[in-house]
């Protein structure tokens, strides 16, 4: 997809480093920041300078590379594994890839193990994009179908940013959008600002300026008047992992919306790659909820007069806050997810009928 028309991904390797775009300053300014050892890329994921699952799962595979390039040692390797499966734990992806990358490198030759390892690295994120332009392929064929209905623009809410900026390119929940403006569909997206990072306002919107797509920015809590005055026509959301029932967990408010789009009929859609499928854990009580510092609900970044970004506080100094990340969508509010095989029903049915 396109930064000021020139073509990026979000992550890439060039002369032994990692290349990432540092998303925590977007969208004020567009910084391409190297990732040069395992510290690096563990802690590029933890203050999320890369963030959405299937990114987080490729700057691990990535992680992984620097951990054999810094020290070629197996005793290493194992500690970087850990610490990256570690570094956030909701979004399925990381420890996908980093289980991924170890069974690769079991048994392997030191004289290989790097050429190795970089190759699946790419592998995995070559993949991924692969994957998320056929989400895009299926998903756009549902819009496509609406706007024909509708004879008029089709105006979808998103949640979080699940676009191009959170895997490698295309995005997941954005795929749909981009295939339909690129075939003319007129469409118009509402972004959920989604505190309290803002990923929907400084990412989503960004990207979507980026690409020519009208959008508009709406408080987290806006969505539920605007389909009970039919400014809505679909919801499509991305995930961090869905269970193999269907159950779907994803950035906190996500069920907020599914809730809403039930009551007003309104279809709710989650896309994703088989990558974010989480087949062991069945009950979403048991999917680990990531629980964030409380001071990015008590402070906003933001750019002053100067063009610099400041960081403030606007809670009362005294109070606490809980900074819960994510929250489980059941299937059951859930009209279909979009993946890379087609679309399904939120159900174990409909899951392994496409991946069996």
């Amino acid at each position: 997809m396109k930064i000021e028309g020139k073509n990026y991904r979000t992550i890439w390797f060039e002369n032994n480093e990692v290349k990432i775009i540092d998303q925590t300053k977007l969208p004020h300014k567009f910084i391409i920041k190297s990732l040069k050892n395992i510290k690096d890329a563990i802690k590029a994921i933890k203050t999320m300078e890369v963030r959405g699952a299937p990114l987080i799962g490729a700057t691990a595979a990535y992680g992984l590379v620097l951990s054999i390039i810094e020290k070629n040692d197996l005793s290493l390797l194992k500690k970087s594994s850990e610490d990256l499966i570690s570094s956030r734990p909701t979004a399925i992806n990381l420890k996908w890839a980093v289980d991924r990358m170890m069974k690769k490198l079991s048994g392997v030759n030191n004289s290989d193990i790097l050429k190795i390892a970089l190759d699946e690295a790419k592998a995995i994120t070559e993949e991924d994009v692969e994957f998320c332009k056929n989400i895009g392929m299926n998903g756009v064929k549902i819009i496509e179908e609406i706007s024909k209905k509708k004879k008029d623009v089709v105006n979808i809410l998103t949640h979080c940013n699940a676009g191009w900026l959170a895997t490698i390119d295309w995005g997941t929940a954005t795929s749909p959008i981009y295939h339909a403006h690129q075939k003319g569909i007129k469409v118009h997206i509402w972004v959920d600002e989604t505190r309290p990072r803002n990923q929907g306002a400084n990412l989503t919107s960004y990207e979507l300026n980026e690409e020519k797509i009208p959008n508009t920015i709406i408080t987290d809590n806006t969505g539920g008047i605007l389909m009970q005055r039919g400014k809505i026509d679909m919801c499509i959301v991305g995930t961090d992992r869905t269970l193999s029932n269907g159950d779907v967990c994803n950035k906190i408010g996500t069920y907020l919306k599914a809730l809403s789009a039930k009551d007003n009929n309104i279809p709710f859609y989650v896309a994703l790659p088989s990558s974010t499928i989480d087949w062991n854990i069945k009950d979403h009580k048991k999917i680990p909820i990531e629980e964030r510092n409380p001071e990015e609900l008590s402070h906003v970044e933001g750019v002053d007069e100067n063009n610099n970004i400041k960081r403030v506080r606007i809670y009362p100094q005294k109070s606490k806050s809980l900074n819960l990340a994510f929250d489980v969508t059941p299937a059951k509010l859930v009209t279909g997810l979009i993946t890379e095989k087609g679309v399904c029903e939120a159900s174990e049915q409909g899951l392994k009928g496409l991946f069996k």
